[in-house]
């Protein structure tokens, strides 16, 4: 294995790793708005659903790396799509990111009043939690802009991958051609021996 796939692979590893808690506050978010019979506010929903497809991509080919890394371009331009659909969760999210998590303070952000239906004082199940909402939703939008750089760190190390097995093709097609042309040439050469040695051979008789 190259230095640029074992990094690939340590990189993917980190991906999941922060993923998996996006993962699950935001699903913690969309149940608490289901169970409130509210939609959930797109701030959140996108990160979800951002964070659900790039958890399953990069899970996939981490498992299937030794098919992936035959096809590392495409598998690099789908690291580029997560780095600009990340961007743009983190974009809709950004409210939240110089919230106050302490001593309530964060009923005061403007951001609170987007969730809706969550700040209400009394509900249901009790989902509110003001300062619980306040950390989850700053890890969340923490978690994203790094995996905005870690996707982009495995679009680039997916394409030195590209690089190397394409060269390593090239080479072997390239001593697979010369190895049948030099075959080639001493099979052409063996009749005209032949015909040379039937001409000295009747010369001596």
């Amino acid at each position: 294995m190259t230095f640029s796939g074992f990094s690939f692979i340590c990189w993917r590893l980190t991906e999941i790793m922060t993923l998996i808690p996006i993962v699950g506050m935001t699903a913690y978010f969309v149940h608490a708005y289901t169970e409130l019979n509210s939609l959930t506010p797109n701030a959140i929903l996108i990160m979800f659903i951002v964070s659900v497809l790039a958890a399953a991509w990069a899970t996939g080919t981490l498992f299937l790396y030794t098919r992936a890394k035959h096809s590392a371009k495409f598998v690099a331009f789908i690291d580029l799509v997560f780095v600009g659909a990340f961007i743009g969760a983190v974009y809709e999210l950004r409210g939240v990111g110089n919230a106050t998590c302490k001593n309530n303070a964060f009923v005061r952000d403007n951001f609170y009043p987007q969730l809706g239906v969550l700040t209400l004082p009394i509900s249901p199940n009790h989902w509110y939690h003001i300062n619980k909402t306040c950390n989850m939703l700053k890890a969340c939008f923490a978690l994203g802009i790094m995996n905005c750089i870690f996707f982009f760190f495995t679009f680039v190390l997916a394409l030195l991958v590209h690089r190397h097995y394409d060269k390593r093709d090239k080479v072997v097609v390239k001593r697979e051609t010369t190895h049948v042309s030099r075959h080639h040439s001493r099979r052409s050469r063996s009749p005209r021996h032949s015909h040379h040695s039937s001409r000295r051979t009747s010369n001596y008789v």
